[in-house]
């Protein structure tokens, strides 16, 4: 996909018209990937951007405690250098303040289009838990089916915890397995036995069934959505 860098607003040559051209550019990629209901990896990067827009008109200096995971200190410098310069110059400080005002008005109907998709989505999603669920249920089994697609697909799950400043946050990980053809046979419970027969490396896993009644694209959103999804469950249920 056509990206923005993170500083993309305040590098090379400050021209609004040069920007703007910029930007619609990338929004009509990510309009185009919303319009087939592709959301990732298009809904992070522009809650990304548009949030670093807002942190750097509202305190340039806090954008290291807000993005430790995208900025390096290169960045910072170069946002301290051009705000140094930006304060020094009139002129500039106004171009900068335009390009920042437009980006964000522009990004608002994108945004809130990519949040209807997710919701959408995620009110698809079907969470069932197979078997007796282990007191440690953070490492196991995605059962995931595809709407009418004829097989389920089977990921082996990771959930991480990691701190960020003063809070945990809960991440997962995961690996495909396998790929069970759907019929009578194949049943989510048959395929959890199945598993714990075959992979002893894992013998007591926590296995969970998602399932949607519409097709959505796998990679850009259901694997993706039902990865959130589950993360919400286990730890609503933990």
């Amino acid at each position: 996909m056509k990206s923005l860098s993170v500083n993309w607003f305040i590098e090379g040559s400050l021209d609004f018209e040069f920007k703007k051209y910029q930007l619609l550019g990338y929004l009509q990629q990510i309009n185009q990937h919303f319009n087939k209901t592709k959301l990732y990896p298009d809904l992070n990067d522009l809650i990304f951007h548009y949030n670093n827009l807002l942190k750097f008109k509202e305190n340039k200096t806090a954008l290291q405690k807000a993005f430790p995971e995208r900025l390096t200190n290169a960045d910072i410098e170069a946002v301290k250098l051009t705000y140094e310069k930006m304060v020094k110059d009139d002129s500039l400080m106004l171009e900068i303040e335009h390009i920042i005002s437009y980006s964000l008005r522009k990004m608002d109907p994108a945004l809130k289009e990519g949040r209807e998709i997710y919701e959408f989505v995620e009110s698809r999603l079907r969470i069932e838990p197979i078997g007796v669920i282990p007191l440690y249920p953070y490492h196991g089994y995605l059962l995931l089916r595809n709407g009418d697609e004829r097989s389920t697909n089977v990921y082996e799950y990771q959930v991480t915890i990691f701190e960020n400043h003063d809070e945990k946050y809960r991440g997962i990980n995961t690996t495909f397995v396998a790929s069970f053809e759907r019929n009578f046979i194949n049943t989510p419970e048959a395929i959890r036995k199945e598993l714990i027969h075959v992979r002893r490396e894992v013998p007591n896993p926590a296995v969970y069934h998602v399932e949607t009644d519409i097709k959505f694209p796998l990679e850009q959103t259901l694997l993706p959505l039902a990865k959130r999804s589950l993360v919400k469950h286990i730890s609503t249920a933990a």
